[in-house]
């Protein structure tokens, strides 16, 4: 069985810097996309960044220049890196990737728990 991780969460005040985290953990033959996706109250939820398993990344408008994603394939770990916060970041934090299991050597979508960042002013 395999599940997404995550971790590096919080509150924060604008123009600080956040950290995400997200390890995937099971029996995992290879790993192709990973990405964080967020949602706020009331609103749908929405890509922030994606990273290809070549690295090729791919950013929502409203958080290009401030985000990096990256990625350790040996580890298996995808990071968000958040500098310059605003108010509008807050949010819940979705860790999704595109897992080829051991077992299935098929592709499914996982999802992470989510976790919250909070920005205030």
């Amino acid at each position: 069985q395999v599940r997404l991780v995550e971790s590096g969460g919080g509150s924060v005040q604008a123009g600080g810097s956040l950290r995400l985290s997200c390890a995937a953990d099971g029996s995992i033959f290879s790993i192709n996309a990973m990405g964080w996706y967020r949602q706020a109250p009331g609103r749908q939820r929405e890509l922030v960044a994606l990273i290809t398993s070549g690295g090729n990344t791919h950013y929502g408008d409203s958080v290009k220049g401030r985000f990096t994603i990256s990625r350790d394939n040996t580890k298996n770990t995808v990071y968000l890196q958040m500098n310059n916060l605003k108010r509008d970041d807050t949010a819940v934090y979705y860790c999704n990737a595109e897992i080829v299991g051991s077992m299935t050597r098929w592709p499914d979508d996982y999802w992470g728990q989510g976790t919250q960042v909070t920005v205030s002013s």
